[in-house]
């Protein structure tokens, strides 16, 4: 069975920094297309940014400059640096992925469980 498991999440002042983690793990045949989107109690879910299996990436115009993505193909593992973080960052961030789980397999999409992260003094 395919799951992905986030990690990283916490409490941190405004300003500072986290890392988050992804870890993908069970039958995979191949990941294309990486996510972290976020949600606040009560809101939708939100993209935060993309990263193809290329390594092109795509981020949301409010995390621009400040969030780095990056995965490592070998250890099935996306990870998300944030810097400078705000208030307005706290919620609890998602990793979602399109994978196969065989070669004949049709692309499907995994979400983690979430990881919360609180910015705050």
């Amino acid at each position: 069975q395919v799951q992905l498991v986030e990690s990283g999440g916490g409490l941190v002042q405004p300003g500072g920094s986290l890392r988050l983690s992804c870890a993908a793990s069970g039958s995979i045949f191949s990941i294309y297309n990486m996510e972290w989107y976020r949600q606040a109690p009560g809101k939708q879910r939100d993209l935060v940014v993309t990263i193809t299996s290329g390594g092109s990436t795509n981020y949301a115009d409010s995390v621009n400059g400040r969030f780095t993505i990056s995965r490592d193909n070998a250890k099935n593992t996306l990870y998300l640096k944030m810097n400078s973080l705000k208030p307005e960052d706290t919620d609890v961030y998602y990793c979602h992925s399109w994978m196969r789980d065989g070669s004949s397999q049709p692309l499907k999409d995994y979400w983690g469980k979430g990881t919360l992260d609180t910015v705050s003094s």
